[in-house]
């Protein structure tokens, strides 16, 4: 089944890339940045001694999202934390197309606002490259988990990759569809 069309998407495709070809000068339409994908990750330390959290974390995560999370597994052996090669510490979500246009309208306009004592986020996130990462430390800040349902809080990381060059010309996509960076934080 097609996912319709997110707003976001129509702005980026009839408002954002004019801007922003203004902006930067560009001489070629591919060169305007884009976002090519969001990935959604949950760190799962505490799944080494329970198997049951991963399982709840993953249904979070795919209420979240809309599409089933993948299992990271450890890649090295760590004694101090019970670790061994191949166990399961982490879900991760990659977003792309209109799913992932879908998410970040969402992000953007539902759960940040949630946020208590949002004034912003920084800024400073970036990465040298053009792609931004957020922490959250709860997932209760989307509208589809229920406190009532969790059996914990967890933190997540989100992090945007864009086409763009530099952090510069991501700030400035990130901006024009409406990302709320806290005034006169970082650059």
């Amino acid at each position: 089944m097609p996912i319709a069309a997110s707003a976001l998407h129509e702005k980026y495709q009839k408002n954002v890339r004019e801007e922003l070809k203004k902006q930067f000068n560009y001489d070629n339409v591919m060169r305007i940045p884009r976002i090519e994908k969001i990935v959604v990750n949950i760190g799962m330390g505490e799944s080494i001694g329970n198997s049951k959290a991963m399982d709840a974390a993953a249904n979070d995560l795919a209420n979240i999202t809309g599409q089933r999370p993948v299992i990271t597994k450890s890649k090295k052996a760590i004694a101090n934390f019970r670790l061994r090669v191949g166990m399961p510490i982490g879900l991760k979500v990659t977003l792309r197309g209109e799913r992932m246009w879908h998410f970040l309208e969402k992000f953007v306009t539902v759960a940040l606002p949630r946020i208590r004592d949002f004034q912003g986020i920084p800024d400073r996130s970036f990465d040298g490259r053009g792609n931004f990462s957020l922490g959250l430390k709860e997932q209760l800040v989307f509208p589809e988990i229920e406190y009532d349902k969790i059996d914990r809080l967890r933190g997540m990381e989100i992090t945007i990759v864009t086409t763009a060059k530099t952090d510069e010309e991501a700030r400035a996509l990130l901006k024009s569809l409406g990302m709320p960076f806290r005034q006169g934080a970082g650059s």
